[in-house]
């Protein structure tokens, strides 16, 4: 869960296994958002991903912060997207100050991507900002993503346990 405690926007993200037991828990899960949603004061907006990367290189730590960045190109590209994460962002992110982990969210079918960067704190995550945005900037150019948002929240829960898939 990141929220902006100056906003009150919260993410709250689950995992499946697949989109079959997503589309199995669905109706399960509309009592607990609307519940969840009730206790925050707000409004559930519910939106489907794939994971297409998700790299771990240390425990996320209290206080920690995430950099989230929405984007969307050509659904037709989104596969070589996905690779070139794989083989290049990762290693670059990794060697950020406070780098704790990527996530890479995907809609095939829209060209949405969404890319999180955790970092263990605030001030670790502006110790690493111009190479954090200069490596952000390049990529997105080169893979002609269009930048649509870019937010910064604090990581309130984080107890997400899926296989480390790089």
């Amino acid at each position: 869960m990141l929220c902006d405690r100056d906003s009150g926007r919260t993410i709250t993200t689950t995992a499946w296994a697949d989109a079959a037991a997503t589309r199995t828990s669905w109706d399960d899960l509309l009592g607990i958002r609307d519940h969840a949603a009730e206790i925050l004061r707000g409004k559930a907006e519910v939106r489907e991903w794939e994971v297409a990367v998700l790299h771990h290189r240390q425990r996320t730590p209290e206080g920690a912060c995430a950099r989230v960045m929405w984007g969307r190109c050509d659904p037709a590209a989104v596969e070589s997207v996905v690779g070139v994460f794989h083989r290049t962002l990762v290693q670059q992110v990794d060697a950020l100050p406070g780098f704790c982990s990527m996530s890479v969210l995907v809609d095939r079918e829209k060209g949405r991507t969404v890319l999180a960067a955790t970092y263990a704190s605030r001030a670790e995550m502006e110790r690493a900002g111009d190479r954090a945005v200069a490596t952000r900037g390049l990529f997105a150019e080169q893979m002609s993503i269009e930048t649509t948002e870019i937010a910064v929240f604090d990581v309130a829960l984080n107890q997400l346990a899926i296989t480390d898939m790089v």
